[in-house]
């Protein structure tokens, strides 16, 4: 099980890098055809049509953070639960709450567009998270240091 523990962790990490890159991808693609004579209005967004390759970046970061990483995460945390080294549910959780607040920053972002500052600098603690994560299943338990509050582990 700390195997699935880590794979998915892992996933997470790497979901975060796949969320920035679509992100730079569309905006560059974005800019490009603005800058050979596209116009960025209101009706843009209703047309329908992706008037630039690199659009499709748009919605796959939009899916893959509002459906792809909250689900990993989450199974992250439910398999923790079975994973023996001491912390492994804190780092989860901290995965949970963290894609949690980018959810939130995401959506709340389009209204004020300061907290786009924040959902960058939270997308980069949540990449660091997900690796600790891993890395902190990828020892045996008894070579772990107890943390305060962690219950210690004897060798089996």
């Amino acid at each position: 099980m700390r195997l699935v523990y880590r794979v998915l962790a892992y996933i997470v990490a790497v979901e975060v890098a796949i969320q920035a890159s679509m992100v730079v991808w569309g905006d560059a693609g974005l800019g490009k055809w603005i800058g050979e004579g596209g116009v960025l209005d209101k009706s843009f967004a209703e047309n329908g049509e992706a008037p630039f390759v690199e659009f499709i970046a748009f919605p796959i970061h939009a899916f893959n953070g509002m459906i792809g990483i909250p689900v990993f995460a989450l199974l992250l945390l439910i398999t923790s639960f079975w994973v023996r080294p001491p912390g492994v549910v804190k780092a989860a959780a901290i995965v949970v709450a963290l894609v949690a607040t980018q959810i939130t920053l995401g959506i709340l972002g389009h209204s004020v567009p300061l907290l786009g500052l924040m959902h960058g600098l939270n997308a980069l603690l949540l990449f660091a998270s997900a690796l600790y994560a891993a890395r902190r299943a990828a020892r045996p338990a008894a070579t772990i240091p107890a943390a305060a509050g962690d219950r210690t582990v004897t060798p089996v």
